[in-house]
């Protein structure tokens, strides 16, 4: 019987979790030497880009210039989804619990479902009213 056990175990490959592996592995690391004034432009330069300093310094090497497109979100956009991840997270653990065989939703978290619900309705209403 255990012989079975190992064979079912063996057969599924563990998900070990975190972050996945990058496809190209970017291990190689080349030096610069430059004077404090430079520094200060190439960090303020790869920060105007939206690049780290390594990012700006590979594309410049490799292609003589930083090409960027900027994906500028307005304050209230980034703030309506900030608050609809708060939500979705809330949502979820609640749903986890309601799904779980174990623990049934006691009335303090109906009443918070509820609450949830009236937000996410809000939520939309912003939405609608900003796209308008």
């Amino acid at each position: 019987m255990e012989a079975q056990n190992m064979t079912q175990t063996n057969e599924q490959p563990k998900n070990k979790g975190g972050r996945p592996a990058k496809s190209i592995k970017r291990n190689q690391v080349v030096t610069l030497k430059c004077a404090s004034y430079e520094q200060a432009r190439i960090s303020a330069n790869a920060k105007k880009a939206g690049l780290s300093v390594s990012e700006f310094l590979r594309e410049m090497g490799l292609n003589g210039q930083v090409v960027t497109t900027e994906k500028a979100l307005p304050v209230e956009i980034l703030a309506l989804t900030g608050t609809l991840n708060h939500m979705a997270a809330n949502l979820n653990q609640i749903a986890k619990k309601r799904n779980s065989v174990i623990e049934e939703l006691n009335a303090a978290e109906r009443a918070g479902l509820e609450i949830l619900s009236r937000e996410v309705k809000e939520v939309a209403q912003l939405i609608k009213t900003y796209l308008q």
